[in-house]
């Protein structure tokens, strides 16, 4: 979601807050701004639109303040205006802000009443004003924030500057990230490791509920109490995360690209490659084989490796899986059994609704389980054991490699299960951990077909709408390319079990319709030949992904036929997401939409 940065520095800050801004891209944003202490007044520069604009902005308006903040908005409360860009400010105080005040209406009217007059839409103004008010009552600024942050409800960060305090800056995180970072004469503060790493390798991840007040010579933290706690410095290494896009056109072309090499990277964290075993982390606070059922939640695409893993963990443990999307299992107050497994799926492990759902999981006296991409992420830090996907930095808004290393996460995980539980054999642990060892070489086929792909894409971007099947594990599949296509391309896509095409999605097949068919040479094989003839049968246009004997013995006419390699039902879903993924790639590069950041979606869902 939206990102911020904070510095009190020993230099002009503006251009290097925005440099630390451009690292935040990849969250989403539609506006942007940055304020600094000029004479210890407060001096604001905002833009509509990218990063761009914000930078012209300051060439012809710069800022020369030493202490500053800046953030990319991502609108929640107010249209992406210049107006309702952050920082939001008094004339005493300069805020920026990450998440929702759920109570910012009844904050509004009081201040309202107390004479204060908003500029914005937003529910982040409220904070300056609150702020503001307790000012100008005589408090200092600390106790200023100190008074407001219990009155605030929701889940946010905030970091502000304040007329006059020129070596001073104040933060606060409840539900929202936010991390401290230590310099030579200098902090800083960031939503994440990222935006710090040009600045330092050196920092404090606060914990929720914490605030902190900054010097340039140290830092103070308070819990939600308002006790001095001590949080540990860590060393960072998202230095190593400052990508670039080499030679691709997007990040999300390099990510696909790179999805043989992290998974590799994956796969050697859960395998033991010469003895072809999985091996988990030692101590593991669960037994397999007492489980009697495990729970996953999960949001987006996360969700869809979850339910790819319900398959998995179903057919080779013979542990019934409960799968929720993480916004519906949060309220369902589903009843739970104490001691069940619950694993919670997330690339930046700060998704709000699955935070939410692990908290109910522990309180229902669950052992908590994280497949992650960021170990210092909140899920991580709240869970009683992390399986981290080694993907890197996803920078680009529409999964990929974060998606196919959660699959390799979860098909380990689940064949440990099966080989804890007796239900396969040495030999059968040998053989899917083989195959597995496969996967990253059936990637780099995989991507050999990009040029096929590609030219596929321009016929698929001339249609206003598509379908997807598919049957077994190549049903959440479905679900995922539609999810790629619409996120991206913004054509509208559904993805159905092959199925249910008869009860109902078969009213919209007609000979304008493309129905993209996943269905690799497999048991069910047959099955979805069936639901591909019905579709035939009223004149749709069948785009098939399958392998060579899927290919032959479909005998249905298709307007393309993408043939991926022959390889272990384990390995298509993992394997089949990348032509899925460039498919939708392509369509959005042909029709010319913003494939890295597409409208209205942000990186890092951190609310509601």
């Amino acid at each position: 979601m939206c990102g911020i940065v904070g510095i009190v520095g020993r230099e002009a800050v503006a251009s290097r807050l925005v440099g630390s801004l451009k690292r935040l891209e990849y969250r989403g944003y539609d506006s942007a701004g940055v304020a600094a202490l000029d004479g210890g007044e407060i001096r604001r520069v905002r833009a509509e639109g990218r990063l761009a604009a914000l930078a012209d902005k300051l060439e012809t308006s710069p800022l020369s303040g030493k202490t500053g903040i800046g953030h990319t908005r991502w609108a929640t409360h107010g249209a992406p205006t210049e107006a309702n860009a952050h920082p939001h400010a008094t004339e005493r105080v300069a805020v920026v802000h990450n998440g929702i005040i759920e109570n910012f209406r009844e904050l509004r009217e009081e201040m309202i009443a107390a004479g204060a007059r908003f500029q914005s839409e937003t529910d982040t103004e409220v904070v300056a004003h609150l702020v503001d008010h307790e000012l100008a009552k005589g408090y200092d600024p600390v106790t200023a924030v100190e008074r407001v942050l219990p009155r605030l409800t929701g889940a946010f960060s905030l970091a502000m500057i304040f007329k006059g305090h020129d070596d001073l800056l104040v933060g606060a995180r409840r539900g929202s990230p936010l991390a401290v970072g230590h310099g030579a004469g200098e902090m800083f503060l960031g939503s994440d490791a990222i935006a710090l790493a040009p600045f330092t390798s050196r920092v404090t991840y606060l914990e929720d509920g914490d605030w902190t007040v900054l010097t340039r010579e140290g830092v103070t933290i308070r819990d939600e109490y308002g006790a001095t706690v001590h949080r540990p410095i860590q060393i960072s290494q998202a230095s190593a995360l400052l990508v670039e896009k080499g030679n691709h056109r997007h990040f999300m072309a390099k990510e696909i690209h790179e999805q043989p090499e992290v998974i590799g990277h994956t796969l050697a964290r859960y395998i033991d490659f010469a003895n072809e075993t999985t091996k988990m982390p030692e101590g593991l606070p669960f037994d397999w084989t007492k489980l009697t059922r495990v729970v996953i939640s999960a949001c987006g695409t996360a969700y869809l490796s979850g339910l790819v893993a319900k398959y998995w963990f179903e057919r080779f443990a013979r542990l019934p899986v409960d799968i929720d999307i993480a916004s519906e299992f949060r309220y369902r107050e589903a009843p739970l059994d104490p001691g069940g497994l619950a694993i919670m799926i997330s690339q930046s492990g700060e998704t709000a609704d699955t935070l939410a759902a692990l908290r109910y999981c522990k309180a229902q006296g669950q052992t908590v389980a994280a497949v992650v991409n960021v170990p210092e992420s909140t899920i991580a830090r709240e869970s009683d054991v992390i399986f981290p996907t080694l993907a890197g930095p996803e920078i680009g808004v529409a999964s990929t490699k974060a998606f196919t290393c959660q699959l390799t996460v979860l098909a380990c995980l689940a064949v440990a299960a099966g080989r804890a539980r007796g239900v396969l054999t040495e030999t059968d642990e040998k053989r899917l951990v083989h195959a597995l060892t496969e996967t990253p070489r059936y990637m780099a086929e995989a991507l050999r077909l990009e040029p096929q792909i590609e030219t596929l894409a321009k016929t698929l971007g001339k249609t206003p709408h598509a379908l997807y099947l598919g049957r077994g594990t190549s049903y959440p599949l479905a679900l995922e390319g539609a999810l790629k296509l619409k996120e991206i391309s913004y054509i509208h896509a559904e993805g159905y079990a092959a199925g249910e095409l008869k009860h109902g999605p078969i009213a919209l097949i007609d000979e304008t319709m493309p129905v993209i068919v996943i269905a690799p040479y497999d048991r069910i094989f047959d099955k979805t030949v069936s639901n591909m003839q019905e579709v035939a049968a009223r004149g749709g246009r069948i785009i098939l992904f399958s392998d060579a004997k899927g290919a032959e013995e479909a005998a249905i006419g298709t307007v393309e036929t993408v043939v991926l390699p022959d390889m272990p039902a384990t390995l298509t879903p993992l394997v089949y997401a990348i032509p899925i993924q460039l498919l939708a790639y392509h369509t959005a590069v042909f029709i010319g939409t913003d494939v890295d950041q597409p409208r209205n979606l942000a990186k890092s869902v951190t609310v509601e």
